[in-house]
């Protein structure tokens, strides 16, 4: 064992007893720290976010990914001019950047606001009602097909077996006549 020497009321020194894996919050051994560090508690409300790639799952990639081309197209044979063209794309693109921004801007918050407190309630309401709710039913027909069951072995089992054997009597044959 070793530690840190303590001097007691009598001037006898003492090594301060530790124990072999050290406490759980600073231990001995690389073995048991790195252990601890990958257990670690990922706090969800401090975690680093990516500030480039805002879509990591790829919710919006058929949705909303609208670019000049998929909306406004001039076929073969009518076209506008060159300028007016790249003018309408130059238009088209900046407006949907800058408005998407002020949109961001001034609903951004109060939404991600009204949709936090929405999945909020539902995971209340999951956690507190909807399972609770089907666990006490899966309890109680639990005890309802155990006195279904009883019923079904009572009275249709014995009716089934007497049907049995009175078909059990009828012999078939089959022939085949050419």
């Amino acid at each position: 064992m070793s530690g840190t020497k303590y001097v007691d009321s009598e001037g006898f020194l003492y090594a301060a007893p530790v124990r072999e894996q050290g406490n759980i919050y600073k231990p001995n051994n690389k073995m048991m720290a790195d252990e601890l560090s990958e257990k670690a508690v990922h706090d969800v409300h401090t975690k680093e976010i990516d500030l480039v790639n805002r879509d990591p799952k790829h919710l919006n990639d058929d949705v909303v990914k609208i670019d000049f081309e998929d909306v406004i197209a001039e076929p073969e044979g009518t076209h506008s001019f060159d300028g007016i063209w790249k003018a309408s794309f130059t238009t088209f693109t900046v407006t949907k950047y800058w408005f998407y921004r002020l949109l961001s801007a001034i609903f951004g918050i109060p939404m991600a606001l009204i949709w936090g407190i929405y999945f909020a309630i539902l995971s209340f309401l999951h956690i507190w009602a909807v399972v609770p709710c089907i666990r006490s039913y899966l309890i109680e027909i639990q005890c309802i097909s155990r006195v279904y069951s009883i019923c079904i072995h009572t009275f249709c089992d014995p009716l089934f077996e007497a049907i049995g054997k009175v078909f059990s009597s009828i012999r078939a044959t089959v022939r085949k006549e050419i």
